[in-house]
């Protein structure tokens, strides 16, 4: 039993941890700030049950970067239990916070900017009626390159360091960077595209998958300013383009096509880091939230 001096003897005495000093110490577990809106994971394309998977990965990733945090999925395309649409999940992420603004941070999941997704999900939130902010998507960021670069290195197109992920030798001498989204993706995945070709020691040159002919064209410039053996590495998280449009893309360019960047841990530190800022939260050079 315990009394107002302390704990009975013989119980244990609970003692905090010292902090490991120096840069092997545990980072510090960042918590939501209570009554923080909800996270709602805004899903492009057909849904699926690989889509849903993809998702549910990203969102998993999201948990432990922030405890505490409450995810949803909404689809732009989504209807229904199985695929919830993403104006019915802001809906009633409205009801439960009653009159608390925002209801929900809404984050893209997308890697670079494309219009008509981005007005069909702010039209959504329209018509939810409820008060939640939308971030900017994913890109450009070294993160998004990161995650490039191991792709490719994982589909044998560039070879990476073990520790710290920079090139050893690269099977690729030239890098298609295709996204979606027109013109104004394309520039947008430029940026990246420097970070990456940095990584590798390579040029790199983005195209766009929506716009007939870049691919091609993005091929025959890497070409004929000396690149031999070229690679396409796929600027998307992977619902916005089906798979068989990177197929037909590698075809298009000759060259052999990574996969595209999927559940990779960056991107659901992004998405964590995209709702964060949004809610005033400073973040690291890296990317990540502070405590």
């Amino acid at each position: 039993m315990s009394t107002a001096e302390g704990p009975a003897p013989g119980l244990p005495v609970r003692m905090p941890r010292p902090r490991q000093p120096g840069r092997h110490r545990r980072p510090e577990t960042l918590k939501t700030p209570e009554g923080a809106p909800a996270l709602v994971l805004a899903v492009p394309g057909t849904p699926s049950p690989a889509i849903r998977s993809l998702a549910e990965e990203i969102v998993s990733i999201a948990r432990i970067e922030l405890a505490g945090l409450d995810p949803r999925v909404g689809y732009v395309d989504g209807d229904g239990d199985e695929y919830p649409s993403l104006e019915s999940v802001l809906t009633q992420a409205a009801a439960e916070r009653g009159e608390e603004s925002p209801a929900a941070i809404v984050v893209p999941l997308l890697a670079g900017p494309e219009a008509s997704v981005m007005r069909r999900l702010r039209q959504a939130v329209m018509d939810s009626r409820s008060a939640a902010e939308v971030t900017d998507v994913l890109g450009p960021h070294p993160l998004l390159a990161e995650a490039l670069h191991v792709r490719l290195s994982e589909a044998g197109l560039a070879r990476a360091d073990r520790a710290r992920l920079f090139t050893v030798a690269t099977a690729a001498d030239g890098i298609i960077l295709a996204t979606v989204g027109g013109e104004e993706a394309v520039q947008a995945a430029g940026v990246t595209g420097l970070l990456l070709a940095a990584r590798l020691a390579v040029p790199v040159l983005p195209a766009a998958l929506d716009i007939e002919g870049s691919i091609a064209e993005a091929a025959d410039q890497l070409r004929s300013s000396g690149s031999l053996t070229l690679a396409l590495a796929p600027y998307v998280v992977g619902p916005e383009v089906a798979p068989e449009v990177l197929h037909d893309a590698g075809k298009e360019a000759g060259c052999s096509t990574a996969d595209a960047l999927g559940p990779y841990p960056a991107i659901g530190k992004l998405v964590v880091a995209k709702y964060t800022t949004a809610l005033g939260i400073p973040q690291s050079p890296e990317g990540a939230p502070m405590p």
